[in-house]
């Protein structure tokens, strides 16, 4: 009996991911899901600047590169001009909740029909291990070594709250991929929002928990463990809007 199949929407390019990184199980259930719903052919997907900058490497659908930030504006443009294509980012909390933050809002205001995949590791990865705006408070990193002072460079940005009091947005989760629990979980919450896009509801954002061992300076079963017992606590996973479940219970 086969237990386990590489899925196709998946190339056979190796991961450059850093041992412990759960950027490769988010890749997987990204390509499972749109494998799943037989959207493959028709899929275009915006990579973004970060760790997963070669993304488009690795997911086996028409893949397009766009300046630091802007993956929601590229998306909304492709999907605009071509309506009947799948259109998703991929993107980190350095390059959605810094620079790329206004691309974000306002695609969420204007109720796009895309589908967004927000990876939330609490630190800017591909640089050196800076501190983000998802950066915890007290969170050692390189540019605080004393820890994250919300007295001089203000609190984390929870972009599922802050989203979720959007009214254009249709669908807002955060979930995490810590173990078999949530992992599966976040595949429900992925290939909803991109049924969600199929079935023309609008704007979607899964925000996905992840680790980062190399610069947080852990091991990866201590770093999964840092996620669940730091992260979750101030990043709360669940449904924070879903604008047509709320409707049918009206």
């Amino acid at each position: 009996m086969e237990v386990f199949k590489k899925t196709k929407g998946l190339t056979d390019a190796q991961f450059h991911y850093c041992p412990g990184c759960t950027h490769g199980i988010i890749h997987r259930l990204v390509a499972e899901s749109l494998e799943e719903l037989g959207v493959l052919d028709k899929t275009v997907g915006v990579a973004s600047v970060g760790c997963s900058v070669f993304s488009y490497n690795y997911f086996n659908c028409d893949m397009v590169q766009a300046a630091h930030g802007r993956a929601p504006a590229v998306a909304t443009g492709i999907k605009r001009a071509k309506p009947d294509n799948i259109v998703f980012t991929y993107q980190g909390d350095g390059d959605l909740a810094a620079i790329g933050t206004a691309e974000t809002v306002h695609s969420a205001a204007r109720n796009e029909n895309i589908t967004i995949i927000f990876v939330n590791n609490a630190i800017y990865g591909m640089t050196g291990g800076q501190m983000a705006p998802t950066t915890l408070p007290q969170q050692v990193t390189q540019t605080s070594p004393y820890g994250r002072d919300v007295t001089v460079v203000g609190y984390p940005v929870k972009v599922c709250e802050m989203l979720s009091q959007i009214d254009g947005a249709s669908y807002v989760e955060r979930v995490a991929v810590n173990n078999v629990r949530n992992i599966n979980k976040a595949k429900k919450a992925i290939k909803k929002a991109f049924q969600n896009q199929i079935d023309k509801k609008g704007f979607s954002l899964i925000e996905v928990l992840s680790t980062c061992p190399t610069n947080w300076g852990k091991s990866p079963v201590d770093a999964l463990k840092w996620l669940e017992e730091n992260m979750q606590t101030y990043y709360p996973l669940g449904v924070y809007k879903d604008k047509y479940a709320q409707e049918e219970n009206k």
